[in-house]
């Protein structure tokens, strides 16, 4: 997201100070935790992924859980995951985070930083984890695809991961990502993938 390869360009001591208190100057937002603690203003709030989120963002939102995991734990954590809902828009999940901890940058805005300095860089934080989202995602897709195909040939068991590696051979235009969300074949190429699979075409009665 924008803000965190922003955060990413800023040294440490600055993205620090950003962003502490960083939810307070968020437009039409309450925050109901505030008032639970005594140091809100010392806490951010960042968002990672939304309900229509794309795959790159869900990816990324996967590994920053991850690298802040261990800061969620015990009494009096750093980090606590937070999933905001407007009935208008969904929802919205990311996290808070304690940045400064008795006038000390914490070490889970330290990991954080380190996050999205790395995102600044290089847009995906893991490429196999991507990747492997990509592929997922349009082996979904194929079968929604041939959703009318269906009925006219005579398919085997898991008949779309032969179907996506014969395009990937052959036609891999039809299945780059679209709208960062997998690839989405046409008609057309599924027929000729199917064809070239030798999958029979049912006659009619």
């Amino acid at each position: 997201m924008a803000t965190a390869t922003l955060l990413g360009d800023l040294e440490l001591e600055e993205a620090a100070t950003r962003s502490a208190g960083n939810w307070e100057r968020f437009n039409c937002f309450v925050w109901w935790r505030e008032q639970e603690m005594d140091d809100s203003d010392q806490w951010m709030i960042h968002y990672t992924h939304h309900r229509d989120s794309g795959l790159l963002d869900q990816s990324n939102a996967t590994q920053i859980r991850k690298g802040l995991q261990s800061f969620t734990e015990g009494d009096d954590p750093d980090v606590i995951e937070e999933s905001h809902n407007h009935w208008v828009v969904g929802y919205i999940d990311g996290f808070s985070l304690r940045v400064f901890r008795d006038g000390e940058i914490t070490e889970a805005f330290r990991t954080f930083h380190q996050l999205m300095e790395s995102l600044a860089n290089y847009p995906i934080l893991n490429d196999e984890d991507f990747s492997n989202r990509e592929y997922e995602a349009t082996v979904e897709n194929i079968v929604s695809a041939a959703w009318r195909l269906k009925n006219e040939y005579e398919l085997k068991d898991e008949w779309q991961y032969e179907a996506y590696s014969w395009l990937s051979d052959h036609e891999c235009s039809a299945i780059e990502s679209r709208s960062d969300q997998g690839g989405y074949p046409s008609e057309d190429a599924l027929r000729r993938c199917f064809t070239a699979l030798g999958f029979k075409q049912i006659e009619d009665e």
